[in-house]
């Protein structure tokens, strides 16, 4: 079976190859392969190119019209008419037409470009000019084969759709599907720019552990490993919550962290195994503080990527304009939901809940949870534009200080956009006292049967015996800001190599 090396009418790319074609295609690439390697141009040999320019420089600079360039590389089209060729490359850039005529590269050159396959890496030293159709391009007096691509290539006009394969091959992902490539620089942007951001507000990035003996900072079922050495069991961290607070509590004012994060928690279009987040910590700061700080990142960013105050996520207008909307939860229960939990005692919103429809969990009978829950599933669906939701019910908050004026509430918010959480901050515990009696709660119904309930970390109420300063801290999810400022339907869509289920 031949594989010819000429682009085919789209009709016939868009016909799936099968399996056993992309077998035998490859064994024929595998031949070519090795009548190259026979003949002392193994393409794996060579440990260096120079390329002088990139496709969309060569586009832009008209100075460069007569000049010689460097080009190099993935061939993604080809049309030999006799003597003369014609073909595309693509680079980190975009993609670059290259002229290959017989007379100006020779017979034997010539002769193995005939042989080179859609998806090689190609070399080209030439002259940039403009074809009669006004397309920029590279007249070759020199062309080498850097590298020999075993497998076909998806159909050009086609492309690469399968979803699973797309993110369990993103290599060639990327190749045939280009914008793909826009989503990682957007997303390399955006938390250049939190960096930029923060470092000059005085922020101070540190790192902390991954592994650790505690999976602490957050309510979530922790992956679990296992340190041969100390022949202790250790735990993927869910959160950097408690240690960046130790650094508060040595003298540091201003922390924070972006990195990555394991919850061994279940698989959505907002939720992967590891995700990664922006973390920070900032003594003397409020709850508004964080607020106004977020607001301030979110207007950086869209600056950064050159987008307005209204941006379109998956067909809905998002004004970004600040200041966002500041709510209590009990304001958006009341509003969204019809129920004015502020005077109930448990008992009185437990029934509330119960009507409508929300089950509460024995153990978790409390008016908290109650209303918690009822924000949970009538109010967050209906947050659509940036909204901060404030006062969170003490039962989900162990982490952040209670409110003196309602001992039943945290000073605590989360905001929402699209109806998705995107970032939860606290004016942070610092009472050890109370912090020491929320873990042992959180250990109560850990023992029960909760395994998302945090454990106790002795260290760490130590910690804050040493005292620590009123502190405002936020983390926000990077995977879902990326989605929002991307447009992008799913997590994996922003996550280079998202996780999946082995083939069998």
């Amino acid at each position: 079976m031949e594989e010819k090396n000429i682009q085919v009418p789209a009709e016939a790319e868009n016909e799936a190859v099968d399996m056993q074609e992309q077998l035998s295609l490859s064994q024929i690439r595998r031949e070519k392969l090795a009548a190259f390697a026979e003949a002392g141009k193994n393409p794996y040999e060579i440990t260096k190119f120079n390329p002088k320019h990139k496709s969309e420089y060569i586009h832009q600079k008209e100075s460069l019209i007569g000049k010689k360039t460097v080009v190099a590389g993935r061939l993604v089209s080809k049309r030999v008419m006799g003597k003369a060729s014609f073909g595309h490359i693509l680079d980190s850039e975009g993609q670059l037409q290259i002229y290959v005529k017989i007379d100006e590269v020779g017979a034997e050159a010539y002769d193995d470009w005939k042989k080179y396959d859609i998806g090689d890496i190609v070399g080209v030293e030439g002259k940039v000019f403009v074809t009669h159709k006004g397309e920029v391009s590279v007249s070759a007096t020199k062309i080498v084969l850097l590298s020999k691509s075993l497998w076909p290539l998806p159909e050009k006009w086609h492309g690469l759709k399968d979803n699973d394969m797309r993110y369990r091959q993103r290599y060639v992902d990327l190749i045939a599907n280009p914008s793909v490539k826009d989503t990682f620089v957007k997303r390399s942007k955006i938390i250049s720019t939190i960096r930029r951001r923060l470092e000059k507000n005085g922020f101070i990035e540190v790192e902390t552990p991954i592994l650790n003996t505690i999976a602490g900072g957050a309510n979530a079922r922790p992956f679990i490993t296992h340190h041969n050495t100390l022949d202790i069991d250790m735990y993927m961290r869910i959160a950097p919550e408690l240690y960046l607070k130790r650094l508060i509590v040595g003298g540091f004012d201003k922390v924070f962290e972006i990195g990555r994060l394991f919850r061994n928690e279940g698989m959505d279009i907002k939720h992967n195994p590891e995700f990664t987040t922006m973390e920070l910590y900032q003594a003397y700061a409020d709850l508004d503080d964080m607020a106004d700080l977020t607001e301030d990142l979110f207007d950086a960013i869209r600056k950064e990527l050159n987008l307005g105050e209204v941006i379109s996520y998956q067909g809905t207008e998002i004004n970004l304009a600040t200041p966002w909307k500041r709510i209590t939860m009990l304001e958006a229960v009341k509003e969204y939901a019809g129920v004015d939990f502020t005077n109930l005692n448990d008992e009185q919103a437990v029934a509330e809940a119960t009507r409508l429809g929300v089950e509460l969990d024995k153990g978790k009978r409390t008016w908290g949870n109650a209303v918690y829950e009822v924000f949970d599933q009538f109010v967050e669906e209906k947050l659509i534009q940036p909204t901060f939701i404030y006062d969170y019910p003490i039962e989900v908050s162990p982490l952040a200080k209670r409110k003196a004026n309602d001992p039943r509430l945290t000073h605590r918010f989360e905001f929402f956009i699209y109806a998705r959480e995107m970032g939860n901050a606290f004016a942070e515990l610092n009472d050890p006292i109370d912090q020491k009696a929320r873990f042992e709660a959180q250990v109560a119904l850990r023992s029960s049967g909760d395994d998302e309930a945090q454990m106790m970390d002795e260290d760490y109420v130590t910690a804050l015996e040493y005292g620590m300063p009123p502190t405002g801290g936020i983390g926000i999810g990077i995977d879902r800001l990326v989605m929002l400022f991307t447009d992008s339907f799913s997590i994996r869509d922003v996550l280079l190599f998202p996780t999946m289920k082995p083939k069998k």
